[in-house]
């Protein structure tokens, strides 16, 4: 039970990373100018589901503390690596992002350390 914490806090990190990542490219760049940057980046903190994004990590933080009161930091952090994963293998099905051979075998890496420490 206690691991479904850990889940959580992956589970909500990604939709937030997707869900802004989803919403952004309706607004365009980022302007040069400082005050158009400001209501630029407003536009985009008022957008509903960016602002769920926003939620998502808090309520993401709030599952994180729940796990660090259950696990050592040194066992449930390496957990966070499977956002890596799961938002790689996401964004290439939801935004036909590339796949190269460095990118995959840098979460094989990744998968193969977090194996390794939940091991230890």
């Amino acid at each position: 039970m206690a691991h479904l914490y850990i889940f959580g806090t992956i589970f909500f990190t990604v939709y937030g990373q997707l869900v802004i990542k989803w919403r952004i490219p309706n607004y365009g760049h980022l302007p040069e100018a400082t005050l158009e940057k400001m209501i630029f980046l407003l536009k985009l903190f008022l957008d509903p589901f960016i602002l769920s994004g926003f939620v998502s990590a808090f309520v993401a933080s709030l599952c994180w503390m729940a796990a660090m009161t259950k696990f050592e930091l040194s066992y449930a952090y390496p957990f966070m690596g499977l956002t890596f994963v799961v938002v790689f293998v996401s964004s290439v099905f939801l935004f036909s992002e590339s796949v190269t051979l460095y990118k995959v075998l840098g979460l094989a890496l990744i998968v193969l350390g977090i194996f390794i420490s939940s091991r230890a």
